[in-house]
């Protein structure tokens, strides 16, 4: 069923502790053009069955997973994890000029919050690979990321998202639509357009966008996103607000809310 929830936040949004990540690289707006397809499936999932009982629990905090000697993905542990207990996982994209830490600002108290587990990579280039020519080394890098966390912690394949920030929202839809089996939601916080890929599953969508945007214009991005979206039979969570490039910390909340992935849930 295809459902649009639209909410006007009234006021400026930029206060203090309002997340702008970078975006010195031009980005791009609406439907892209056509370009190479193919690269985004990650075949990688988490073990089936039951954790192992009495595993011991990782230690919270931030680790690189030292899986490339420069901008090395980073895995954030929550801390309260009940060992053994599979735990829900957020992929977080981070946006053009951005890095592996911009990723985790963008939703990382709260996911300690919720108890979420947060991997965030960083892009290979600049920007994220499929903004500009093509799933590539971004997306073989993100799988890689996840094939080593799922051999590290407990995760619920029912709870896994992938999120991100302009390019990174951008990419985040693409990438999560392309794997909609893996990824059962998709945040995209300001997004420019939906890079062409296949696509699998029926992954649920919150976009987000300020109606001030002046580095990717609303009505030229998520106003033809989001019903484009809605056409194809997607459930589409939409919320704009009043300010501009960025996410504000009551649309941060709302997105973490509307994945619905309490501890101990």
């Amino acid at each position: 069923m295809r459902t649009r929830r639209r909410f006007l936040l009234a006021g400026a949004r930029l206060a203090a502790g309002a997340l702008l990540a970078g975006c010195a690289v031009p980005e791009r707006e609406g439907r892209a053009p056509d370009r190479r397809r193919g690269g985004a499936e990650l075949a990688v999932r988490p073990p089936t069955g039951a954790p192992e009982p009495g595993a011991e629990p990782v230690t919270p905090g931030d680790r690189p997973l030292g899986l490339v000697a420069e901008r090395d993905p980073v895995l954030h542990v929550p801390p309260g994890l009940v060992p053994g207990r599979a735990a829900p996982l957020l992929v977080s994209l981070h946006g053009a000029g951005g890095s592996a830490a911009a990723g985790l600002a963008l939703l990382q108290p709260l996911a300690d919050e919720h108890g979420l587990l947060v991997v965030a990579p960083a892009s290979r280039g600049a920007t994220w690979d499929a903004v500009r020519d093509g799933y590539g080394p971004d997306a073989d890098l993100i799988g890689r990321a996840l094939e080593t966390v799922f051999a590290m912690v407990p995760v619920d394949p029912e709870r896994i998202a992938v999120a991100g920030f302009s390019d990174g929202a951008s990419y985040a839809l693409g990438l999560g639509l392309a794997n909609g089996e893996l990824f059962g939601r998709i945040v995209a916080f300001s997004p420019g357009f939906v890079p062409p890929g296949g696509r699998t599953g029926r992954p649920e969508v919150f976009v987000s966008h300020g109606d001030a945007d002046d580095v990717l214009p609303v009505d030229r991005t998520s106003r033809r996103i989001v019903p484009s979206l809605e056409d194809d039979g997607y459930d589409v969570t939409y919320r704009e607000f009043a300010g501009g490039h960025t996410v504000p910390p009551e649309i941060a909340r709302a997105a973490v809310d509307w994945l619905g992935w309490k501890t101990g849930g």
